[in-house]
């Protein structure tokens, strides 16, 4: 399981949310495999103003939120294509991205009227 949070600037990600959406879900299932139909992504765009960075008005911070079990290779992986393929695919600098991955044990989660570490997955977390 991952989800993602995406944070920017209103006036510039607002019309690219599915551009966005795309290539970092794409990035997510070459770098981890996950299944194409498994796509949890939010937006929490901001007023201008509102994000504070010493940055352009382009800055993206992109938080991945996921069970644990993943390995450092394939963490540094999924940063890697967030770098090299999802960033140019935006016209957006290396300084203007910021990647986070939170991970949380599986019987923290709630899914389907369950606890995460109840679910039989399609894929393997353990990458």
């Amino acid at each position: 399981m991952a989800q993602v949070k995406v944070y920017g600037n209103r006036s510039v990600w607002g019309a690219r949310r599915a551009e966005v959406s795309d290539a970092v879900h794409a990035a997510l299932v070459g770098a981890w495999g996950l299944p194409e139909d498994k796509r949890f992504h939010r937006f929490l765009l901001l007023d201008d103003g509102d994000l504070v960075a010493p940055r352009s008005p382009a800055y993206l911070v992109v938080e991945i939120v996921c069970f644990a079990g993943r390995s450092v290779t394939a963490k540094k992986a999924l940063i890697a294509a967030l770098y090299d393929d999802v960033a140019p695919a935006l016209g957006l600098p290396a300084d203007d991205l910021e990647v986070v991955i939170l991970e949380s044990p599986r019987e923290n989660w709630g899914i389907r009227g369950r606890s995460g570490d109840e679910l039989a997955l399609p894929y393997r977390v353990e990458v």
